[in-house]
């Protein structure tokens, strides 16, 4: 499912127009990656959490060329299964 299936289904479920869902949809994208942005936590209880992991600079090698090349240390968010979901899925 992508974003655009998503808002269109809400709006089915919940007879709204199509422009409220999209905008219901961002708002909880939005305030989803504002808090991520700020090193906040989000957890949505038996869906999953997400988390920003902080990962240290360190050496690489392109694999094209064999370069050694520097990379920076980076931020990047992290998602973490609940154990319903989990469930759901393999069963």
């Amino acid at each position: 499912m992508n974003k655009s299936e998503l808002v269109e289904s809400l709006a089915n479920s919940k007879a709204l127009t199509y422009k409220k869902s999209e905008e219901i949809v961002n708002l909880i994208f939005d305030s989803m990656a504002e808090t991520l942005s700020g090193g906040g936590r989000i957890e949505i209880r038996g869906f999953g959490s997400f988390v920003v992991k902080d990962y240290k600079a360190y050496t690489g090698r392109n694999p094209k060329t064999g370069e050694v090349i520097e990379v920076k240390p980076k931020r990047l968010p992290f998602f973490k299964v609940g154990k319903e979901l989990r469930e759901k899925v393999n069963n």
